[in-house]
């Protein structure tokens, strides 16, 4: 590769990158997500969601050699940490402490979205290193910007920023995978899915679906170009109500989840929860490009966003894991991906899963006091994940996954 005849290009807008070559570079990519599309990143900018306003400023960083796309990765200046998923306010009140400033920072990211998957878009593992090191440098040129993070990244983005000096952190998420414990197997049906837990486990699971079923709550499943205008005004009440009461506006606009209507509907599947007539949960699962296009190897379902207009007992539980992990049963999907933190998902068989993402400090002594952090952080994150393990609800336990791997 001749570095020599390679030009980097930042654009402060993803629609000033040609969407075919973005998309195509996707597809190329050791875990893509349909989070990283083209479309995903040009909805949250027109809708207002990820924006200069809402603290998240697009640098897209892109190399091309003559007219051809061959890295790209989307790069946001931050002024907060809200919306990351990968919490580094503790590092951040250190610099005030020390009179320093810790924003603006820069997160190679998908914001609001913590799924993990490719972060580097590279053409191979050269390119992905170069883009690596040239995002890096360009951060490092800012006036005042203290770090750069990979967050939810995967092992050829990790290697491609280990190589370049950055740091890694490890993570917990919890996920489920459509597999018999004695045969591998994929599922047969819900009832089969049961029996790979331990009885008491089993019980609980039957008991709180039983609650719902009794309150008179039915599912129906809408999915792609099935799910109306409506429907999505409907979903966007529970899911909006669900953050208001909490005390937060939602970071999504109604009109971003229009522009996925519009423009990736294939990727989306609605479930809405009804009682006596009327419409009171809506649950929203996203869809990877397997998934979406009916090919079961590789195919991975996202637990997304979820709200309830009307409080039944056990309804999240229904609507969030018990109807998303039935339809991935009878579709044959792989993996059901169940979001961000939370050990209740382990009684619903969604198990402890390593995540990583890499970290680069720009003050040379916050730096090496965030590697000693980091070091006692994933011995204490290894532990997790065996204390975790232990409590295994299945009858047969997997292998444990090592936190180390994925962040080595």
């Amino acid at each position: 590769m001749d570095e020599a005849a390679i030009i980097t290009r930042v654009f402060t807008e993803v629609q000033q990158i040609p969407a075919p070559a973005w998309n195509a570079l996707l597809a190329r990519q050791p875990v893509p997500t349909p989070f990283m599309r083209h479309e995903y990143f040009a909805a949250l900018e027109s809708s207002g969601s990820a924006t200069l306003a809402t603290g998240w400023q697009p640098c897209f960083v892109t190399l091309w050699e003559g007219d051809a796309l061959i890295a790209a990765c989307p790069v946001y200046a931050k002024n907060h940490s809200s919306g990351e998923y990968v919490f580094d306010w503790a590092w951040a009140r250190a610099y005030a402490e020390h009179g320093l400033d810790y924003y603006p920072k820069a997160v190679i990211a998908v914001p609001f979205t913590p799924v993990p998957g490719t972060r580097l878009l590279a053409r191979d593992a050269a390119t992905r290193a170069l883009l690596a090191r040239t995002v890096r440098r360009w951060v490092e040129a800012q006036d005042g910007w203290s770090s750069l993070h990979a967050l939810f990244t995967e092992d050829a983005d990790l290697a491609a920023c280990r190589a370049d000096g950055w740091m890694q952190r490890g993570g917990v998420q919890f996920h489920w995978t459509n597999s018999a414990a004695d045969t591998r197997q994929p599922l047969r049906d819900f009832e089969h899915f049961l029996a790979q837990l331990q009885q008491s486990k089993r019980k609980k699971i039957r008991q709180e679906r039983r609650k719902v079923a009794e309150a008179g709550v039915v599912f129906r499943a809408l999915r792609g170009a099935e799910i109306g205008t409506e429907d999505w005004d409907f979903f966007y009440r529970c899911y909006e109500r669900t953050y208001l009461e909490h005390g937060n506006a939602p970071y999504l606009s109604r009109e971003f989840f229009g522009a996925m209507a519009a423009q990736m509907p294939e990727h989306w599947l609605l479930f809405i929860a009804e009682h006596a007539g009327r419409r009171i949960a809506a649950s929203l699962i996203a869809l990877n490009a397997e998934a979406a296009g009916g090919r079961v190897e590789g195919s991975v379902a996202y637990g997304r966003y979820w709200g309830a207009l009307e409080r039944v007992d056990c309804l999240h539980f229904e609507a969030c894991y018990y109807q998303p992990i039935a339809w991935c049963i009878a579709q044959g999907i792989a993996r059901f991906e169940g979001g961000a933190q939370g050990e209740h998902k382990m009684a619903r068989a969604l198990l402890p899963t390593p995540t990583a993402s890499a970290h680069w400090i720009a003050h040379p002594a916050f730096a090496d006091a965030v590697d000693r952090f980091l070091e006692r952080e994933g011995s204490g994150v290894q532990a997790y994940l065996e204390e975790l393990h232990a409590h295994s609800p299945l009858r047969l336990a997997p292998p444990l996954q090592s936190s180390a791997a994925a962040a080595a």
